[in-house]
């Protein structure tokens, strides 16, 4: 029991020194939740500042949207006293108007201090039963359990155990607890409202991206993620669409910011050069042109990446042709039939947005027999600690040993291979020549 001043035996070292090991407690559990921001590892780091500190083993269990209610941490002091995933799983109901300790808790009784431990046999219920079966298993002499309250709701318990006497029953600790209680909330809270917006926007994102051309020899495809480390969006788009002359435009796009602004612009920007394309026949530089002037009235201070281009087939004999314009953006990949990959760089100019009224210029390709254009936004070949020829290597690499594969499945591959870590938003999108002449090899799947 902590002393106090006036006490015989208060003792002002000691009082420093628990009112010292609070606030590194408290500092070290902030740090814990803060420390990423996935959820479930920011509580299994809390739950190991918490044990054996304040408790020999604790639990937190969290009510799913869909209501169920689930423990995602289990920590004990003895990392051998309990498997990996030990009940770390969907737990049974309470029957309704349950006195069980963890049924008053989530109806927002608490914090709830248990020193009478019944055999799991005497449970009111089947969730009773479960927590009854969990304090014999892995010793209880005291426990404690603290609703985790954010905005009026109960989120969840944070439940602490003791299996031998200790101070988890002082009176002293409950604002200590309390305190930590709510800021698990807190964190819980916030992690489902990043969640469901970032969900939000993905699906608005992904509604705004358009269909692509069904018709004809051309074969099409495109894909599009958020980044995986932060799930948010951003302005990376793609398009495709047929011009009245039976030209195929052939788009991509990255808008600065990663937000529903973002998303936003990117839709404003995507529809502003359909008009355009569709009003104006002319070259993809002058195209890129009218878009940026565009911009500079309508949107002042935007800046945005453009690879605009046109794919055409001149004559019966002649080979498709791409004519392009670059602006800022990172260039196309030519793949050809027998995996050999270039980047195209011709038609280059600055990124829309800097220097509204200058010339853009463009330039046009021979597309091979059975070949791949590439076209692809910064975030997948970007890599933290690595340079960006680095990531041009490797998207050569992976794009050459999918030469030979449907275009679908070397979307797919690029998106597998290259995507899992993106630390930004990817689109990309990719257009297979059809093949005049037969291939001297015939492909076969890995």
């Amino acid at each position: 029991m902590t002393t106090r001043p006036g006490d015989d035996s208060f003792d002002l070292d000691r009082a420093l020194q628990e009112t010292l090991d609070r606030l590194t407690l408290v500092a070290n559990a902030s740090e814990a939740l803060s420390s990423t921001l996935e959820l479930e590892p920011g509580l299994r780091r809390l739950s190991r500042v918490l044990v054996p500190t304040l408790a020999d083993w604790c639990a937190i269990d969290l009510l799913e949207e869909s209501g169920e209610l689930r423990r995602v941490v289990l920590e004990h002091r003895d990392p051998d006293a309990l498997p990996a995933g030990f009940l770390e799983a969907v737990l049974p109901p309470a029957a309704a108007g349950s006195q069980a300790p963890l049924a008053r808790a989530l109806r927002g009784a608490g914090p709830l201090k248990l020193a009478d431990f019944p055999a799991p046999e005497d449970a009111t219920d089947d969730l009773d039963r479960i927590e009854l079966q969990t304090f014999r298993q892995l010793g209880a002499h005291s426990a404690i359990l603290i609703p985790l309250r954010a905005r009026r709701r109960v989120l969840g318990v944070l439940t602490l155990v003791r299996g031998g006497p200790g101070p988890l029953d002082e009176d002293e600790r409950l604002p200590l607890l309390e305190d930590l209680s709510h800021r698990i909330a807190i964190t819980v809270d916030n992690a489902r409202l990043h969640a469901q917006v970032a969900r939000t926007a993905e699906r608005l994102q992904r509604a705004l991206l358009p269909d692509l051309p069904r018709q004809g020899p051309l074969g099409i495809s495109a894909r599009y993620a958020p980044a995986r480390t932060s799930a948010e969006v951003g302005g990376d788009w793609y398009d495709s669409f047929s011009l009245p002359d039976g030209a195929i435009t052939l788009i991509i796009g990255d808008i600065t910011g990663h937000d529903l602004k973002a998303t936003v612009a990117m839709s404003q920007m995507r529809n502003m050069l359909r008009g355009i394309a569709c009003d104006r026949k002319e070259p993809p530089g002058k195209i890129l042109a009218r878009l940026d002037a565009a911009n500079d009235i309508l949107y002042p201070g935007q800046t945005l990446t453009c690879l605009y281009g046109l794919i055409t087939k001149p004559g019966t004999e002649e080979p498709w042709l791409l004519s392009y314009g670059t602006a800022g953006h990172p260039p196309p990949l030519l793949v050809t039939d027998e995996g050999d990959t270039r980047f195209l760089t011709g038609g280059r100019s600055p990124l829309l947005g800097i220097a509204p009224g200058i010339v853009r210029s463009d330039a046009t390709e021979s597309l091979p027999s059975g070949s791949t254009v590439l076209l692809y936004t910064d975030g997948l070949i970007e890599r933290r600690g690595e340079t960006l020829d680095d990531g041009m290597t490797r998207l050569r690499q992976h794009a050459a040993a999918l030469a030979r594969e449907p275009v679908d499945t070397f979307c797919d591959e690029l998106m597998t291979g290259l995507g899992e870590e993106n630390t930004d938003d990817i689109a990309l999108i990719a257009v297979r020549i059809p093949r005049t002449t037969p291939a001297r090899y015939t492909a076969t799947a890995e």
